[in-house]
């Protein structure tokens, strides 16, 4: 059972470059830390700014609970992030969480692919952490722009991902083209229970599709202005297939691909 979104309080570990555009700050919440799990996500406060009343939807890459620290990699966008970007060790927010449901391990899984976009590889790490723990076998698909943009494969390497392929649109790390052509080809070459894909939405429908043709479960963790964090202000809304619509913050964020109208 997921634990009670409830307030925060929150400290700056550290916050310190990850690649080009992006940061990854450590933030200590013991009781937070302790309860987040793989998928969820935080919303955070971010001083500096008194007409920005809106706190800041954030997915975690790690959390924890031992050290009472989770961490996220987050890309630097708009005026909130940037903000967040200058905030130094010591400095004190709030964050509401955990919000939120985690990525599911379907019962009898074996091996899964994870496929990650751009910022996407965040809770995409958070999840490979929970199939390391669970012991199931994966593979990983990691794309960004160029090598400079690029996070996360050291990461998915050293957690024991069986392949990691790296896709960049300029072809300056990896091979150059899309997450969706590096999946093509592992879903060509083996059998998976289950893939995991989170990043922008034209890639996850991609993923969706493959993975549909291929009879695979899919898994995605959408991407909206989750202002809130627990379903009350009704800005999040996803549009299902069966054409009703449910709250990406409390619903979601992760969803089985087939409910999902891409």
């Amino acid at each position: 059972m997921t634990a009670a979104t409830t307030l925060h309080d929150v400290t700056v570990v550290s916050n310190e470059p990850a690649a080009e555009g992006l940061v990854r700050v450590v933030l200590s919440a013991p009781a937070l830390a302790a309860a987040l799990e793989p998928g969820q996500f935080v919303n955070l406060a971010v001083p500096g700014d008194a007409s920005q009343i809106l706190r800041i939807p954030l997915s975690f890459s790690r959390a924890d609970a031992a050290g009472g620290t989770f961490e996220i990699v987050y890309a630097v966008v708009g005026d909130g992030t940037r903000r967040l970007s200058r905030m130094r060790p010591g400095d004190a927010t709030t964050a509401v969480g955990p919000c939120g449901n985690p990525w599911p391990l379907p019962v009898g899984a074996a091996r899964a692919c994870v496929v990650a976009g751009g910022v996407g590889v965040t809770p995409i790490v958070a999840c490979a952490r929970m199939l390391a723990a669970s012991g199931t076998a994966f593979d990983a698909v990691v794309g960004a722009q160029t090598a400079a943009r690029l996070w996360g494969t050291a990461e998915l390497a050293a957690l024991g991902a069986g392949e990691v392929a790296v896709t960049t649109d300029d072809g300056t790390a990896g091979r150059r083209g899309f997450t969706t052509d590096a999946l093509a080809e592992l879903l060509a070459a083996r059998s998976y229970d289950v893939v995991y894909a989170c990043g922008p939405e034209v890639m996850m429908a991609g993923v969706a599709r493959l993975c549909r043709e291929a009879g695979t479960r899919c898994l995605v963790s959408m991407e909206r202005m989750m202002c809130c964090g627990f379903g009350a202000c009704g800005t999040c809304n996803v549009a299902m297939a069966d054409g009703t619509y449910k709250s990406c913050c409390k619903d979601g964020p992760v969803f089985d691909a087939e409910e999902v109208a891409w």
